[in-house]
């Protein structure tokens, strides 16, 4: 089993390029930090008993927990499988506690996926994004338009924008990413893990040089 770390600003694409990538190859697997803490709290794995105690009484899961549930989510998992993990690490300690995970599940660590976008065009972005409340289908007005506008595909509900997509929301959003997530370019170039894709253009095309760099 390899577990691939993908890197990004909000907006990069890293959810809609995992999405698709794991939806053409059954080895390949996409998790998310949400799908992490679904996943565990369904099965009730010890992490994910832990986790569902702090969430209801509304606060923040520890790193620590989070870098566990990945561990827990190898069980069972085809050993041909690679792992593609969607916003988690977010900052240095948590790469030392996925690395110490990794080592521990018997796991090997692929590539640090560096997706690279402007901040001007992040932003326009991420204000046209579109998603369904019901369903979580997740649309774009021009790069992932639904057949009908303003209505999902998949179960006709009307789409809304997400609170935090305005713009100046956006660019403190980019700020913290710069502040926190950042560091981790350096930490994992300095180990020849990190490979920098340009993440602009069709998304097609964009996915295609994202699976050249796990081949």
């Amino acid at each position: 089993m390899r577990i691939v770390v993908l890197l990004g600003a909000p907006g990069s694409g890293k959810g809609t390029i995992a999405g698709r990538l794991a939806a053409s190859d059954a080895l390949l697997r996409h998790v998310s930090s949400g799908d992490l803490l679904r996943d565990a709290v369904r099965r009730q794995t010890a992490a994910g008993v832990e986790a569902d105690g702090y969430m209801r009484r509304g606060e923040l899961v520890p790193d620590g927990l989070i870098a566990r549930m990945v561990g827990d989510l190898t069980v069972g998992v085809d050993s041909a499988c690679t792992l593609l993990l969607d916003g988690f690490p977010r900052t240095v300690a948590q790469a030392g506690m996925l690395d110490a995970t990794v080592a521990s599940c018997g796991a090997s660590f692929g590539p640090v996926v560096l997706l690279e976008v402007p901040d001007a065009m992040l932003v326009e972005r991420i204000a046209g994004r579109r998603g369904c409340p019901a369903c979580g289908a997740g649309y774009h007005v021009t790069n992932i338009p639904p057949a009908r506008e303003g209505l999902c595909d998949v179960c006709g509900t009307g789409l809304v924008v997400r609170k935090d997509d305005n713009p100046e929301t956006v660019r403190n959003r980019l700020a913290v990413y710069r502040t926190q997530t950042m560091p981790l370019i350096d930490f994992y170039g300095a180990r020849d893990h990190l490979r920098r894709v340009d993440a602009t253009g069709p998304i097609d095309e964009i996915v295609v040089r994202v699976r050249q760099t796990l081949a």
